[in-house]
């Protein structure tokens, strides 16, 4: 098990911390981003949800703990972060796409053409309840505060609570610039960033009660006289 524990923060904890990088590739280029930097955030993308999936599928085998039952919150929290991966990896292909079609027509992918709209959803209301799903089911699960402390399951509710406040973005349009844009810089971008490191929290909490969970296992030296 705690194997499967320092696996599964680390896979926390490294994808949050490279997820910080592709964030950070977004904001760059104030017009259209060459097509280098869109498939580089994107492979970024990719190695970042990957290790995301890996805490996924460890994080709901912690959360059963010895008796096998995750709770219906726990079992909930996995699926939605789950679902979230895979929305997330949908929403990379239709990028790179539009970049792959037209490499140099100096196109935004996440602005310009067809697959843009269709992207907006994605990136923007459905993956905000997603998370908030995700971290709720997690704040309420059974087994959770034997992996992370009252300070980071009250954070996760806060956070899930800011990331339902942004999802009537949808009626807001579709223009960036904007805070509260369906696409806009703070309802997408900004919230990504927050979330994304709160993954890396969740991952050094892991990581950190494994290391009680040790401290509290090792057997206490006896001395003897001889």
């Amino acid at each position: 098990m705690s194997a499967e524990r320092r696996v599964t923060g680390w896979a926390a904890l490294g994808g949050g911390l490279l997820s910080v990088v592709m964030v950070g590739l977004y904001f760059v280029y104030s017009g259209p981003p060459p097509s280098s930097n869109v498939l580089l955030r994107n492979l970024l993308l990719l190695a970042t949800f990957t290790a995301l999936l890996a805490f996924s599928v460890g994080l709901g085998r912690l959360l059963r703990g010895p008796n096998g039952d995750a709770g219906l919150a726990g079992e909930l929290a996995v699926t939605a972060l789950n679902i979230y991966v895979t929305v997330t990896l949908v929403a990379a292909s239709l990028e790179v796409g539009t970049i792959l079609q037209h490499p140099d027509a100096g196109l935004d992918p996440t602005l310009d053409g067809p697959l843009a709209a269709g992207m907006v959803m994605l990136h923007g209301p459905i993956a905000r309840v997603l998370v908030a799903v995700f971290l709720l089911g997690l704040a309420a699960a059974p087994n959770a505060r034997q992996l992370f402390s009252s300070r980071v399951l009250t954070g996760s509710m806060v956070l899930a609570l800011l990331n339902l406040a942004l999802v009537p973005s949808l009626f807001f349009g579709m223009d960036a610039a904007r805070f509260y844009a369906a696409n806009g810089w703070g309802a997408v971008a900004s919230i990504g960033a927050v979330n994304v490191i709160w993954f890396a929290v969740l991952g050094r909490s892991i990581l950190r009660a494994t290391q009680q969970h040790h401290s509290e296992m090792a057997p206490t030296p006896t001395w003897r006289n001889s």
